[in-house]
């Protein structure tokens, strides 16, 4: 496992900054936000240091997909929620404040005023099968 010292989940991970531990695997840690959006709201992180989730190696990757409906269905039942998000942030750009791969797994209720911005737009003619080619050959085997 490497870690980045400087980095305050990998501090999180070697015990030098104490967390509310929910699960723990060699590979993953689940750990209660201290600034939860909604009572419940868990960070899961992997045991490496990676920035961004496109780094995260395939079996670090296989494991945090492992645990979350497990996560998941605890949550829902701890919280009585009725639902969950599961949000990665990938990037500054994209909202990450904490440089190290992490998924958010926050607790809903109807009527929660949480709420989130889906902004949808529409693709040009032609442009939706453009992308779609290009995904397929970025994904072909090498």
């Amino acid at each position: 496992m490497t870690l980045d010292m400087t980095c305050i989940f990998c501090r999180i991970i070697a015990g030098e900054i104490p967390s509310r531990k929910v699960f723990e695997s060699d590979h993953v840690l689940a750990f209660l936000d201290i600034g939860p959006l909604s009572e419940g709201h868990l960070l899961i992180i992997p045991k490496v240091h990676v920035s961004q989730l496109v780094d995260l190696p395939d079996a670090d990757a296989a494991e945090l997909g492992r645990v979350v409906p497990r996560l998941g269905r605890a949550l829902l039942s701890v919280t009585g929620s009725d639902g969950l998000n599961l949000l990665v942030n990938n990037g500054a750009s994209a909202g990450q404040e904490v440089m190290h791969c992490h998924w958010h797994l926050i607790p809903r209720v109807s009527g929660d005023d949480l709420g989130y911005r889906w902004l949808a737009g529409n693709y040009p003619e032609g442009r939706i099968d453009e992308l779609a080619e290009a995904y397929r050959s970025a994904l072909a085997p090498s």
